[in-house]
C-alpha cells in the first residue's frame, strides 16, 4: 500500500490492512490467469512487477436532488495495469461498449475487475482498458473502495512497453515505452472526459 500503516485511520486500520491482503492474493491469481491468456509463463506479469504496488481510493457519493444536472465522477480509463472495486447497492456504475454506457448493476459479495492502461499498453492492445463513468444518484451516500495495482508510487525508474515475447513482424510494438510515474503524470494533466494519455505513447 501507498503509506504506512500507521497512518491509517484507527477505525478502519485492522480491516483495511486484512481487505488489503485478501485483494492482493486475488490480484496474484488474476496476474496468473492473465499471463496465460497472453501465452506466457504464469509468472510473467508478476516477475516484470505489475504486483510491485498497490493502493485504495475510497469514494463518498452524497445523494444528489438533481442527478439529471450533473456526474458523480467523469469518463476515464485507470492509469494503472489492473483495479479490483468493491461497491456498495447504490450503484451508478456506468462502463461504455460499442458507443453505449452500460450499467453495471451491484451484485451482493461480488467485486468489480477493470483491465487499466498500463495493461492495455504492455498487452500491446490484446487487452483493452475499460472506459468508465459514475453517475449522480437520488439515493445515498454511495461508497466505493478500489485497488489500483501500479508502482507509480514505488521509487522505481522501470520502464514498461508492450512485453516482447508478444511482438512478431505481424504484431509489432504499437506503443513507446514509459515510467508509471511518468503515466500518471499524463494522466492527471489530461484530466477526466478528455484524450487517453495512450495516445500521447502510441507509435
Amino acid at each position: 500500500m501507498a503509506f504506512p500503516p500507521e497512518e491509517y485511520p484507527a477505525a478502519c486500520r485492522d480491516m483495511l490492512i486484512e481487505y488489503s491482503e485478501h485483494v492482493q492474493r486475488l490480484g496474484q491469481i488474476l496476474f496468473t490467469l492473465l499471463s496465460e491468456a497472453l501465452g506466457l509463463n504464469p509468472a510473467h506479469l508478476t516477475d516484470m512487477g505489475c504486483m510491485d504496488g498497490h493502493f485504495f481510493l475510497c469514494h463518498y457519493y452524497p445523494a444528489c436532488p438533481e442527478p439529471n444536472r450533473t456526474i458523480g465522477h467523469g469518463k476515464h480509463c485507470d492509469p494503472d495495469f489492473l483495479t479490483i472495486l468493491l461497491q456498495d447497492h447504490i450503484g451508478g456504475l456506468q462502463v461504455l461498449h460499442e458507443d453505449q454506457w452500460i450499467d453495471v448493476h451491484p451484485q451482493e459479495g461480488a467485486l468489480i475487475v477493470n483491465i487499466g492502461d498500463l495493461f492495455q499498453l504492455i498487452s500491446n492492445d490484446k487487452f483493452k482498458s475499460v472506459e468508465h463513468r459514475v453517475l449522480a444518484k437520488s439515493e445515498g451516500p454511495r461508497i466505493s473502495l478500489a485497488c489500483f495495482f501500479t508502482t507509480h508510487f514505488q521509487p522505481s525508474n522501470k520502464l514498461y512497453g508492450p512485453i516482447k515475447e508478444l511482438l512478431s513482424a505481424d504484431s509489432p510494438p504499437l506503443y513507446k515505452e514509459t515510467l508509471t510515474k511518468d503515466y500518471l503524470n499524463s494522466f492527471c494533466y489530461l484530466g477526466l472526459d478528455n484524450d487517453s494519455p495512450l495516445d500521447l505513447l502510441r507509435l
